[in-house]
């Protein structure tokens, strides 16, 4: 087996963090090494490491991390930011931009970002504007490959779920089959589904900055499943 690729993990308490890190124990393919301001609780299995640090020095441990590919999975709420727009993007924009420094620094070539769909520097909604303009900034830092995710709504255990986003998990499935044609990227996608893109585009060589929506990503996720070799006999 070749050797695993080496992701250094931000925003790894969220749902697409803790999918990975849990998806991570079945996959000799991919080491997670995380940075966090806490400690994680870990599932059963898991072989990983989590760099503990101040996000004011998540520089030095994305570093430390000797990592191959930066996955970024930051992200607040307004409500969390305390409904105050410098709160705000002082983690879904400022935070996310130094970890994409932090990256280029170190020689990590390529960064993986979580973001969301309709994410447009001129959006008149503030977290789809915040969203646009942090993948713009992105592109400017000079990574040698960036890859942005933009999904839909996004299915799986959350830590805390909101009334609106139940609903809306339940109510997807039936959503999804009216959302056809240009509508498709708004279709949900669940949590490990992002996981298996993420990993299939950490194989990627192209240099260049991509952005995937729902059918793209759906694709990457193909790329990125795992498919263990049966055992044989000698």
């Amino acid at each position: 087996m070749s050797k695993p690729i080496r992701i250094a993990l931000v925003g790894a308490t969220g749902m697409i963090g803790m999918t990975l890190i849990r998806m991570a124990v079945q996959r000799p393919d991919i080491r997670v090494i995380a940075v966090s301001r806490r400690e994680i609780a870990l599932p059963p299995g898991a072989r990983m490491e989590v760099l503990v640090a101040d996000p004011e020095h998540w520089d030095d441990a994305i570093a430390a991390a000797n990592a191959d590919v930066l996955v970024c999975a930051l992200g607040t709420t307004w409500k969390k930011a305390g409904k105050d727009e410098a709160a705000f993007r002082a983690v879904d924009q400022e935070l996310v931009l130094d970890c994409a420094r932090a990256a280029k620094a170190a020689g990590i070539r390529q960064m993986i970002s979580i973001s969301s769909v309709g994410a447009d520097p001129m959006a008149k909604n503030l977290y789809l504007k915040v969203k646009g303009e942090t993948e713009q900034a992105l592109g400017k830092v000079g990574l040698q490959r960036l890859d942005v995710i933009r999904p839909g709504l996004l299915r799986g255990p959350r830590e805390e779920l909101r009334p609106a986003e139940k609903l809306g998990m339940i109510a997807s499935p039936l959503i999804d089959l009216f959302l056809n044609g240009e509508l498709r990227r708004y279709r949900s996608v669940h949590a490990e589904t992002i996981v298996e893109a993420i990993i299939g585009l950490s194989r990627e060589k192209m240099a260049g900055r991509f952005v995937f929506e729902h059918d793209g990503i759906l694709r990457a996720a193909r790329r990125g499943q795992f498919h263990p070799q049966p055992l044989t006999q000698d």
